[in-house]
């Protein structure tokens, strides 16, 4: 029998604030600008120095798309002493740098210069593709339109950054767009080389949304998405799940490669009913294959030298140490 590997990493969940411009049929993430809607400085902090004390390894800097263009939410930002949220995002990845965690960013739709400024400081960055169909799901969310989140991918992929992205399942997509979804994907990925992982997830009913009646894939579906996948696929590009909101001791055996962030600190802020698992929960998902611990950003792409110089020696004393939990020395 093939030796398998499954892999995650150890991170820190750090939304820096939920309102949003989108308004997405199944979300529940998003928030109205009020008191509050952005996360406190003193409380990032504390957090990153919490989480570097007990090993974690990535932050998780996510924020709703271009709140600005909410009324009344740059006000929030200026006492803060920033004009943007990428501003404030910069400054956080920044300090993250400094506790020793590799910041990993997934903001919703940046331009070619945006992410080239964050790539100064971020490891990796992120944009689910969710799906290239048109659905009723995102017929309020102009950063949902399938062009525009494709071309932010194929920007990355100018740019050289490790890029993470993904199928959200059962928004209102058919089994033929999750296959388009996925061959636009490869063929992104086979002109640039630069998505080191797709995450297939399911969409999780949320109350008082939209969507909330709307029926979760089954597990047999997610099977069979996730091969799917693999068959459409390079197999340099990691597949992987959400073990805190699926089945996922089932799937592992569809062809998935990784468990993505879990967090022994934070809870997930999209999904907060869905608790991470424990370290000793994923050994049980993992089943037969080993369990390594990896970082943000993917060894090929660390060979390759795919990051700003500046984040070197982080990225190389994290492997280190990455390595050393994973021989258990």
């Amino acid at each position: 029998m093939q030796h398998r590997v499954i892999t995650f990493t150890k991170n820190i969940f750090l939304p820096l604030t939920t309102v949003c411009r989108n308004r997405c049929g199944y979300c529940s993430f998003r928030t109205p600008v009020r008191d509050g809607c952005l996360m406190a400085q003193d409380q990032v902090k504390t957090t990153l120095r919490q989480g570097a004390a007990i090993g974690c390894t990535e932050a998780l800097f996510t924020f709703g798309e271009r709140p600005e263009e909410e009324p009344g939410f740059k006000k929030y930002l200026k006492p803060l002493g920033y004009t943007t949220i990428l501003n404030y995002c910069e400054a956080m990845c920044r300090k993250s740098i400094e506790y020793g965690v590799l910041p990993h960013t997934n903001a919703g739709i940046l331009t070619l210069d945006e992410m080239e400024r964050l790539r100064c400081v971020n490891a990796s960055m992120g944009l689910m593709l969710e799906t290239t169909a048109r659905i009723p799901a995102h017929a309020t969310s102009k950063g949902k339109e399938p062009e525009v989140r494709l071309a932010m991918m194929e920007d990355a992929g100018k740019l050289k950054i490790p890029f993470t992205t993904g199928l959200l399942l059962g928004i209102g997509e058919t089994m033929a767009d999750r296959e388009e979804s996925l061959c636009a994907i490869r063929d992104i990925h086979r002109r640039y080389k630069h998505i080191q992982e797709i995450i297939i997830q399911n969409f999780c009913p949320k109350p008082g949304t939209p969507m909330a009646g709307q029926p979760i894939p089954t597990t047999e579906e997610i099977c069979k998405t996730i091969r799917m996948a693999r068959d459409i696929l390079p197999g340099d590009i990691a597949i992987q799940i959400p073990p805190n909101l699926i089945d996922a001791a089932s799937l592992i055996r569809c062809g998935v490669d990784d468990l993505g962030g879990i967090s022994p600190l934070t809870i997930d802020y999209v999904n907060p009913e869905h608790p991470w698992p424990a370290l000793e929960e994923l050994k049980t998902i993992a089943g037969e294959a080993e369990l390594k611990e990896r970082l943000c950003i993917y060894p090929q792409f660390i060979e390759r030298g795919w990051y700003h110089a500046d984040l070197k020696p982080l990225i190389n004393r994290l492997a280190q140490t990455v390595k050393r939990r994973s021989s258990g020395s």
